[in-house]
């Protein structure tokens, strides 16, 4: 099916001095023009509080894009792609910065033809989420328009009801898009099309097949300058809440009705309210000290800047998740997430119950690997599957090999950034890679007993994490 380009539009930036901006949006935006994606007629304006001018955030853009775009720069598309970049400069409490704002939107719809369709795209801190909707409420520029937010949503359940809430109060729930880059990458994508287009797969992805999964968000680097915010995130409130179990739910949930975004988000939801709240005694919460990484020696978390001396935000966390429903219940699932470990790598390990009968034990050979499948969501996206095999000789051993599939060597082709996609879905309002309001809340009250502060283990920075967390796993092991 050919890809229709979305209506005409003006993409607004709320935020567009800071790094989102500069390292996701603007070059996402460019790829899309640059492959002919996006609309005929559209426009960009950046809004901030920062005094500059239009020259001067196309110069900034055009650095940003030369930069961090996965396809460079060319002269041939940034040249007319930067005629669409407009900047405006206002606060984010002002009425009278959003009257002016709305003048400006309104000359840059008679300019470029958008015809009055608007994206607003909150790449700002989340206290300023619910400022921004309601002075485009009161500023009445909420008609035939969307807005697009970035997570956290919300710092527990009861700040995450709060914000739908307030966002409830100006926009529809259509008309609100919560970004998780994951759900952008096409490796994720794929597990949908995994699943449900091949027969051989479907018939065991269940409890009588399956022994355990484990999923693994792997971070080398530290907390790269971000203290103070990380200070009051950590982990699981960063990487579990929202990646995480977005990625469980995708890996697990029941086959949609139809492949449209409320049978998918349905179909999310329901599987997210069968998954048990954690019991702080599934979990192992850890946080680095110093060590070596890549070759490289980096501090502890305790002395990075603007995180508190004797602080006990983790910067590790392990656990264990149940399923109660038909298809999972008594399948363990596995989830360790973490900063400072010795690679990065984001893996779905789907690990599949022993053979009935091993016909080899008396033959004086190790039990063989238990056969697996592989998601590599990042880097090197792609599919393993590793199960036994006899190696070449006159006795009977077993290995474990590997049937691998890579999208760069199968498909001749990088995958887009996931902000490419993302961005591209919510103009043309496509919500099936966004997460709904009740998923939200329902992922917070799955981590909430979890949440209050308590002891960490420590590891050091370079090793996978503390000792504790490999009991959880006994005696299967992460893989």
């Amino acid at each position: 099916m050919a890809l229709e380009r979305p209506d005409p539009h003006v993409i607004v930036i709320f935020g567009a001095s800071g790094d989102l901006t500069r390292r996701k949006a603007i070059p996402a935006l460019y790829n899309l023009y640059a492959e002919n994606l996006l609309p005929r007629h559209f426009a960009v304006v950046g809004y901030s509080r920062t005094d500059m001018s239009t020259s001067e955030f196309r110069a900034a853009m055009g650095q940003a894009v030369a930069r961090y775009s996965r396809s460079g720069i060319s002269q041939r598309h940034w040249r007319p792609f930067s005629e669409t970049l407009n900047y405006f400069s206002g606060t984010y409490t002002e009425p009278e910065d959003w009257e002016r704002f709305k003048k400006f939107l309104d000359q840059i719809d008679s300019e470029h033809g958008t015809q009055g369709r608007r994206l607003y795209y909150c790449a700002t801190p989340p206290s300023a989420f619910p400022q921004i909707a309601n002075l485009l409420g009161k500023a009445e520029l909420t008609d035939n328009s969307r807005i697009v937010i970035e997570k956290p949503f919300g710092y527990d359940l009861e700040s995450g009801q709060e914000l739908n809430s307030s966002l409830h109060e100006v926009f529809e729930e259509d008309q609100i898009f919560r970004i998780d880059h994951y759900l952008g990458k096409e490796t994720v994508q794929n597990i949908l099309v995994f699943r449900f287009s091949n027969g051989m797969f479907e018939p065991i992805w269940n409890r009588h097949y399956i022994d355990s999964v484990q999923i693994d968000v792997a971070e080398s680097v530290g907390v790269e300058g971000r203290g103070s915010f990380y200070e009051g995130a950590g982990a699981i409130r960063d990487i579990v809440q929202n990646h995480t179990l977005q990625l469980l739910a995708t890996l697990t949930m029941e086959p949609p009705a139809r492949f449209y975004a409320e049978s998918i988000r349905n179909e999310k939801v329901k599987l997210l309210r069968s998954v048990v709240p954690i019991e702080p005694d599934c979990c192992v919460k850890g946080q680095y000290t110093s060590g070596v990484v890549n070759g490289r020696s980096v501090p502890g978390y305790r002395e990075e800047s603007g995180v508190e001396k004797g602080s006990k935000t983790e910067t590790y966390a392990a656990m264990k998740l149940g399923i109660e429903n038909w298809r999972w219940a008594g399948v363990p699932i596995f989830v360790r997430t973490g900063k400072r470990l010795p690679k990065r790598a984001t893996t779905i390990t789907v690990v599949f119950q022993d053979a009935p009968h091993m016909l080899f034990e008396n033959s004086g050979l190790q039990k063989p690997e238990p056969n697996h499948l592989t998601i590599r969501v990042q880097p090197d996206e792609g599919i393993t599957l590793t199960f036994g095999a006899k190696v070449p000789g006159p006795d009977m051993e077993v290995a474990a090999v590997d049937m691998r599939f890579d999208y760069d060597e199968s498909f001749m082709a990088e995958p887009a950034e996931a902000y490419e996609r993302l961005i591209l879905d919510a103009m043309s309002g496509d919500a099936t890679l966004f997460t709904r309001a009740d998923e939200i809340e329902q992922a917070w009250e799955i981590v909430e007993p979890i949440l209050p502060q308590s002891d960490v283990e420590f590891y050091q920075a370079g090793t996978w994490g503390p000792e504790a967390a490999d009991e959880l796993v006994e005696p299967r092991g992460w893989l």
